[in-house]
C-alpha cells in the first residue's frame, strides 16, 4: 500500500483524482451536469435513498451533486482537516447556512466586530426576524466573557479581520466556547484553507468563499463549510437541503482547477504583497500599513504561530481626505477598483468608513485602502502606486 503524502501540497493534487478504470483515467475529474439520477432498479434507488439519511453524501437527484461535486469536496477537507464539506453558491450563502443551521429562534450569538461586513448588514436583519439576537465583541480583549448568556450558542470569528486584518487568539477562543458549551464558526477566507486550519486549532466549523483563492480566477461564485463533528454535519446538510442550495458541476470543476495550483498562486500573491507593503511602509503620504505578516504588525505573534503563510492583501492608511483617497485609486493603471479578491489580478478599493467605525481595532480617521496584489510584476505595481502618489499626495 502506498503510503498517504505528508505534504499538503501533494495531497492537493490528488484528493478526488479519477479513479482507473480498465488501467485507464483523465487527469482531471469530468464535469457531470445533470439533474435526474437514473437507477437501474427501484432497489438501487432505495439503497441510495438510506445511504442519503444516513449521512452519505449520495446523490440520488442533481441538486444532490455530481462525482465533480464529490472531488471537490474532497480537495477541501483537505484543505480544512475535516470530515464533512458542503459547497454553497456564495460565501455569503455558507455563512448564512451555518448561522441557519446551528441557532433557533431565542438564541444568542457573539460575532466578532471586525468580520466581513455583510454579517451586520444581511445576517443579522434575516435573524432578528426569526428571534435570534446579535452582540459583537472587540476581540484583542479575548473571550467575551462578559457578554456571555444563557441563551449564546454560537460565536462567530474571522481571522484576519476584514479590512485591517486584526488576527485572533482561536486556540483561547476555542477553550472559551468549549467551557461553555458554545459553538465556535470561523471565518476562513483569508487563508483559503491552505495558511491556517481552524478545525485543528479547535473551532467546530469553519467557513471560505472559494469565489476568493479556491477559484483563483474570478469567475465563479462560491462557498463552502467544513466540519468534523458528525452531529454538526448532518444539522448543517439538513438545514442545505431544506434551502434548496445547490452549486454547478461547472463551477464545482473551476474550483476544484484552482485548488490544484492554490499552493503555488498564494505564495506568488505573498511575496509581492509583501513587496509591495514594504514599498508602502516607507511612502510619506501613508500613515500605517496592515498586513499581519510584517513584523511589527499587532498581530503579527500570533499569525507567526498560527498561520503557515500570508496572501495578496494589504491595506493602508493615507495621510489624506476621503476625496484624495478617490482621487488615488482612480489614477491607478494596474489596479483595477473592484470589491472582490482572490484572483490573479491586482485590484483596489477604499475600505468604507462605516465598517471601519464598527470595529475596536481600528481607530483612526484616515480613509483606508485595501489592495489585493495580484500575480503581476510587483516591481510594476509599485511604479503604478508611485504615479499615483505623485499625482495626488505628493
Amino acid at each position: 500500500m502506498t503510503a498517504q503524502p505528508d505534504r499538503i501540497e501533494t495531497r492537493l493534487l490528488r484528493a478526488g483524482s479519477p479513479p482507473f478504470d480498465d488501467g485507464l483515467a483523465p487527469v482531471n475529474v469530468p464535469v457531470v451536469r445533470t439533474s435526474t439520477v437514473r437507477f437501474e432498479r427501484h432497489a438501487d434507488r432505495e439503497a441510495a435513498a438510506q445511504r442519503r439519511r444516513d449521512g452519505e453524501p449520495v446523490a440520488t437527484y442533481g441538486r444532490h451533486g455530481t462525482t465533480t461535486h464529490r472531488a471537490l469536496e474532497a480537495a477541501l477537507a483537505e484543505l480544512e482537516d475535516a470530515n464533512d464539506v458542503l459547497l454553497a453558491p456564495s460565501g455569503l450563502a455558507a455563512i448564512s447556512l451555518v448561522f441557519l443551521a446551528l441557532l433557533s429562534p431565542g438564541d444568542h450569538v457573539l460575532v466578532q466586530d471586525s468580520v466581513y461586513g455583510p454579517v451586520r448588514e444581511k445576517v443579522e436583519p434575516l435573524l432578528s426576524r426569526l428571534q435570534v439576537s446579535f452582540d459583537y465583541f472587540d476581540a484583542s480583549q479575548g473571550p467575551p466573557l462578559a457578554q456571555l448568556r444563557d441563551n449564546t450558542r454560537l460565536i462567530y470569528v474571522e481571522s484576519p479581520g476584514s479590512y485591517v486584518y486584526e488576527v485572533i487568539d482561536l486556540p483561547a477562543f476555542a477553550r472559551f466556547a468549549d467551557e461553555h458549551g458554545v459553538l465556535l464558526a470561523a471565518d476562513n477566507t483569508w487563508s483559503a484553507g491552505l495558511l491556517h486550519r481552524p478545525l485543528t486549532l479547535g473551532a467546530d466549523v469553519s467557513i471560505q468563499a472559494t469565489t476568493k483563492y479556491a477559484g483563483g480566477h474570478s469567475d465563479l461564485m462560491q462557498g463552502a463549510v467544513a466540519t468534523r463533528d458528525a452531529d454538526l454535519a448532518r444539522r448543517l446538510r439538513d438545514t442545505y437541503d431544506g434551502l434548496g442550495l445547490s452549486v454547478s458541476a461547472d463551477d464545482a470543476y473551476l474550483a476544484l482547477r484552482g485548488i490544484r495550483t492554490l499552493p503555488v498562486r498564494l505564495a506568488q500573491h505573498a511575496r509581492n504583497a509583501l513587496a509591495v507593503a514594504g514599498y508602502l511602509a516607507a511612502e510619506p503620504a501613508v500613515e500605517r500599513v496592515f498586513h499581519p505578516a510584517r513584523p511589527g504588525d499587532p498581530g503579527h505573534a500570533l499569525w507567526q504561530r498560527d498561520f503557515s503563510g500570508s496572501n495578496g492583501l494589504v491595506s493602508f492608511a493615507l495621510r489624506g481626505d476621503h476625496a484624495q483617497a478617490v482621487a488615488f485609486v482612480d489614477a491607478l493603471r494596474l489596479f483595477a477598483i473592484g470589491a472582490s479578491w482572490g484572483g490573479y489580478e491586482s485590484l483596489a478599493l477604499i475600505a468604507q468608513p462605516s465598517r471601519l467605525r464598527e470595529q475596536h481595532y481600528w481607530c483612526g480617521a484616515e480613509p483606508v485602502v485595501r489592495l489585493h496584489v495580484g500575480l503581476e510584476s510587483p516591481d510594476d505595481l509599485i511604479a503604478d502606486l508611485d504615479q499615483a502618489f505623485r499625482r495626488v499626495l505628493r
